[in-house]
């Protein structure tokens, strides 16, 4: 019997019920992940640092990961790179995954001075020259974060030694931006000085990126400058169909009073450009307000969805959805519950939610084991291996889950997985009876999915990158061999 056996059943026994097991095992290192229909391929540690995004690139003959980091810690505010033995702030990593079960990791780049969301280089998106209208076709760029104050546009083509193009500065806050490759237009969340909201839309032409155009600011009535009254809650992301779908979707709010916003694209990009009212409401096609309770971190369109229950209706066979994610933000469940939301759009001007989804708290003590528990992103690749058929969310201390949403007034979860805690792994505290309280919980921040089937997921307690597969019956949801 091993020891991490022994101490379940002991915890087991003295809490009579088994249902805080895996709240026991979870608060020792080197305990097994927990996984359902989903196994683990390989591993990154990040050099222990905070992880948000990870965008995976096809890149020649190999599958290079890109991720951002937040800031560092009170701790430890600028960790060791053990690549030039110095201490770097927070910034990027590139790793090389063509190998899933031996990561190499190439590069860290260095972000903004700071600690937690005030420094790092969050948010991470990748093109090809060869694909981007004015693009050098040798080159391939990434956007990037830089903290608050930028966004930067680097040459990757050799990964292990980028070449910053382009700095886009002099804002007061960034957050996660949309690149489409094929056009170059960039929806890059910022705080422009004069805007009355921190985090807004600034559009830009990127199609040449090493000579940014911009196109217009944009945001909703009540932020722009020169205006009063209220101010309307801040942006999170935008997600854009290109010019084909010729749809923005964008999301509000984080935790409480989120909104889903569909925007005409040819009316935003081509539209009266100055930041009026009028002019900002001008795109809009719909706007659907979500509970007081409720954000929208991600808000993914997924277009003229079969839906096999609908088969036979004469109308209504096919269906486009937007999945919405809320982040959650307090630890120990100190708010309310942040879930998935599936709304049908089909009819624009009058979106509405037809389902939803969250872990069961009781499957697993979580609102217990310490951190975040809730929901805070989904995979974001449209590639057909998983598009429309299954959706990987990020869920904080419940680690990834699987859904399979082939029938979005149904989805079902087919397999999960939450990574064994390290010794990297960072506390998180509450304040109970004006004490600070700390437990040590695995932060699963992030997700994303490669063409090939992989699913990547990132730990915004330092516990570094873990790549997944599917097995069983989520496999066979996926429709993979």
């Amino acid at each position: 019997m091993t020891g991490h056996l022994k101490l379940a059943i002991y915890f087991c026994i003295a809490q009579v019920a088994c249902g805080s097991v895996a709240y026991a095992q979870s608060q020792v290192v080197g305990a097994p992940p927990e996984a359902s229909n989903m196994r683990l391929v390989g591993t990154s540690d990040l050099q222990a640092r905070s992880a948000y995004q990870p965008t995976i690139h096809h890149q020649g003959d190999r599958w290079i990961a890109y991720i951002g980091h937040h800031g560092g810690t009170d701790d430890i505010p600028a960790p060791a790179n053990p690549q030039t033995g110095k201490p770097e702030p927070n910034g990027t990593s590139i790793v090389d995954v063509t190998d899933p079960a031996q990561p190499k990791y190439l590069r860290h780049i260095p972000g903004q001075e700071g600690k937690y969301e005030s420094g790092g280089a969050q948010m991470v998106r990748v093109c090809d020259g060869k694909e981007l209208p004015k693009g050098d076709r040798n080159a391939v760029y990434m956007l990037r974060t830089f903290g608050g104050e930028a966004h930067e546009i680097w040459n990757v083509a050799d990964p292990a030694n980028p070449v910053l193009i382009t700095r886009i500065g002099g804002l007061k806050d960034t957050h996660k931006s949309w690149w489409e490759c094929d056009t170059g237009v960039a929806f890059l969340v910022s705080g422009a000085p004069d805007w009355r909201t921190r985090r807004m839309t600034q559009v830009y032409d990127l199609s040449d990126p090493a000579h940014p155009v911009k196109i217009r600011d944009f945001g909703l009535p009540g932020q722009e400058p020169g205006s009063t009254g209220a101010v309307p809650t801040e942006l999170h992301g935008p997600i854009s169909t290109g010019p084909s779908g010729n749809r923005v979707y964008f999301g509000y709010g984080t935790n409480k009073g989120g909104f889903l916003q569909i925007v005409d694209r040819e009316k935003l990009l081509n539209g009266p450009k100055e930041p009026t009212a009028d002019n900002l409401r001008l795109p809009e096609i719909s706007r659907m307000p979500m509970s007081a309770l409720n954000g929208a971190h991600t808000t993914f369109p997924m277009k003229d969805m079969p839906i096999a229950e609908f088969a036979h209706d004469k109308d209504g066979k096919s269906r486009d959805i937007v999945m919405i994610v809320d982040e959650a933000i307090l630890n120990e469940c100190n708010e309310a519950r942040q879930m998935v939301w599936f709304a049908d759009v089909t009819v624009e001007n009058r979106p509405m939610i037809v389902s939803s989804f969250t872990v069961p708290e009781a499957s697993g003590a979580f609102c217990q084991r310490g951190g975040r528990f809730g929901s805070h992103s989904s995979n974001e690749s449209m590639a057909p291996v998983y598009y429309k058929k299954m959706a990987f969310i990020a869920f904080f201390n419940a680690g990834v889950r699987a859904l399979d949403i082939r029938d979005p007034y149904h989805p079902v979860e087919v397999g999960y997985f939450i990574p064994s805690i390290t010794k990297a792994t960072d506390k998180r505290c509450v304040t109970v009876d004006g004490k600070e309280r700390c437990k040590v919980a695995i932060q699963t921040n992030n997700v994303e999915t490669d063409e090939r089937g992989y699913i990547y997921i990132v730990d915004r307690a330092n516990t570094g990158l873990h790549i997944l597969q599917l097995t069983g019956a989520a496999r066979a949801a996926a429709g993979l061999p």
